[in-house]
């Protein structure tokens, strides 16, 4: 058994930006253990993800804020403050905030992550709007 109190102990947050459009600050929960890594994520209103899988899936839990979460080829649903959502292994997708609100999640993220491209600005207006989202 291991205890992490609050968060990864001598790590600082970070603003990501190789794999995330718009400004968007990870702070890890705990290291990367037995292949599930937990990081608490901020979005500013508009950031998101890139396009990404997990091996063993995701489980998101929307702690404050709103934002948008999409299956490639699928609507994009919404999610707010509350909400919990499980993707599957290898399903591609993409979440982050709406356009006027930030959105604050924790994601635990099971073996490893493949990024892929950027969810293109147009793709992202498009998609929040009621559009196709991939």
């Amino acid at each position: 058994m291991k205890v992490f109190h609050g968060r990864a102990e001598g790590v600082i947050s970070e603003q990501r930006s190789s794999t995330f459009s718009g400004e968007v600050w990870g702070d890890p929960v705990m290291p990367t253990t037995d292949d599930v890594t937990i990081n608490s994520v901020f979005f500013a209103p508009g950031g998101r993800t890139y396009w990404h899988t997990h091996q063993q899936g995701q489980i998101l839990q929307v702690v404050s804020g709103s934002g948008w979460v999409c299956v490639d080829g699928e609507s994009p649903q919404a999610i707010r403050q509350g909400d919990t959502v499980w993707i599957p292994a290898d399903e591609r997708h993409w979440h982050g905030a709406g356009k006027d609100s930030f959105m604050l999640h924790t994601a635990t993220s099971l073996g490893k992550t493949l990024w892929q491209e950027e969810v293109a600005e147009e793709v992202y207006q498009r998609a929040i709007k009621g559009g196709n989202a991939s």
